[in-house]
């Protein structure tokens, strides 16, 4: 309980209170939208919505550029440097305007063709793309505003712009998903970032005049050299990630139908639920360590804190969950979602090898090992991907989560490999 307590009391825990109020609320948020997005739009529509999530998140992150981290990091120790501080401000703001505009224009006029690539021959879609292209620069320029102040400490705001961003999304959601089913599922991931960015445009403004520093003649090619370490890993992660989930889940609704690759995104949205604590508390409280720990004693001691205090409640959490699936399903969507129960025992197997694998993959980012952060997630998606393909044709639906639970296993061993020598010395006994 002292350990539980000690995460609780570290002032990041409180001034960000992620795995608190906010991580509560969106995972509540995300809770009554799929009861929603279960009874107006069924499994086929989940499915739809979970191709056009996953398009989003890329596009998403491409249009950032991955910089988030950085202009967090830069900003912070450059507040008080008003040259510097422009020069970031200005440089990053120019560059997603620039990438910004190239995408839209990019997506605008091939929306046919994503339509095609995402939703299948059904042109029933083509105005979300279009409406998508008109509205991207809003999602990059929603990041870098907060990025921006969360670099200059205004966590507070950070957390507001979360929280009243969330509610909004849920009413939109709510309101056009009721009056146009599936398209205005569709319609309300496009749109929800965009009201997004008003929100936090009105709550940065007030905060902090960021538009004076923004100007031309300070544009500095040294920044985004400096910032290209922080995007490279965060690119390959959140750009061939998600890609990878379309192809597999394109890929069932070619082989399986469309409803069971509904039955696959129910399952993963459930994941991604609990999986969002588990975040939370290695970004709060383990990430911070782990860049701190000056050598390997110390980072074997953070890492079985992990093993120790994190993992067997999770696992215990898992537990109680598997044994009350039925329940779980009829409460979060319907009687017509019960044969995603199927799919329970492998998903949550997967989600345990991925959590013991997740503390260190975090060493790649506490100690900056690019190379062997990208070279790791590559093979891990490859085998995810190629792996989904032969099982689900062995083993039907089931083999997407055999996968999932296989790629998680081999990734933690590889990982558990690449920091052997960290795990294997001897350290005293923890309290």
């Amino acid at each position: 309980m002292n350990f539980y307590r000690k995460i609780i009391k570290t002032n990041l825990f409180k001034i960000t209170s992620l795995n608190s109020l906010s991580v509560a609320l969106k995972i509540g948020i995300g809770l009554i939208t799929s009861k929603i997005l279960a009874i107006f739009v069924g499994p086929s529509g989940m499915a739809l919505v979970g191709n056009l999530r996953n398009f989003l998140t890329s596009i998403e992150n491409i249009s950032t550029l991955g910089f988030q981290n950085g202009i967090v990091k830069y900003t912070s120790e450059n507040e008080k440097t008003k040259i510097e501080l422009q020069k970031i401000v200005s440089t990053v703001f120019i560059s997603l305007l620039v990438v910004a505009l190239l995408l839209s224009g990019i997506l605008f006029f091939t929306a046919s063709y994503w339509n095609q690539n995402i939703f299948g021959s059904n042109t029933e879609y083509l105005t979300v793309f279009k409406v998508l292209a008109l509205v991207l620069p809003t999602y990059g320029f929603s990041i870098f505003f907060i990025a921006v102040i969360n670099g200059l400490g205004r966590f507070k705001k950070v957390i507001s712009i979360n929280i009243i961003g969330n509610i909004v999304g849920l009413l939109t959601s709510v309101f056009l998903i009721m009056q146009f089913k599936t398209t205005g599922a569709l319609m309300a991931i496009v749109i929800a970032p965009t009201l997004l960015f008003f929100i936090t445009l009105y709550l940065v403004q007030k905060e902090v005049q960021i538009f004076q520093f923004i100007k031309l003649d300070v544009f500095d090619f040294k920044v985004l050299k400096n910032l290209s370490a922080y995007s490279l890993m965060t690119l390959v992660s959140s750009v061939f990630g998600p890609f990878v989930f379309l192809a597999i889940r394109n890929n069932i609704i070619q082989d399986l139908g469309i409803e069971q690759a509904g039955y696959w995104e129910t399952m993963t949205r459930i994941s991604s639920y609990y999986l969002m604590f588990i975040s939370a508390i290695l970004s709060v409280y383990f990430l911070p360590k782990l860049s701190k720990a000056e050598n390997n004693l110390e980072t074997k001691k953070i890492f079985l804190q992990y093993y120790k205090y994190i993992l067997p409640v999770f696992v215990l959490a898992l537990v109680v969950l598997y044994i009350s699936r039925f329940f779980v399903i009829q409460l979060l969507f319907t009687k017509e979602f019960l044969p995603v129960t199927d799919l329970f025992f492998l998903q949550l197997l997967g989600d345990v090898f991925k959590v013991c694998a997740l503390i260190l993959g975090y060493q790649f980012f506490a100690k900056r090992k690019t190379l062997m952060f990208v070279l790791t997630e590559l093979f891990s998606l490859s085998i995810l991907y190629f792996s989904s393909l032969y099982f689900i044709k062995e083993f039907q639906i089931e083999g997407v989560v055999m996968a999932y639970a296989l790629n998680n296993l081999i990734y933690f061993i590889i990982l558990f490999l690449c920091f052997r020598s960290v795990l294997k010395k001897k350290t005293e006994e923890l309290s």
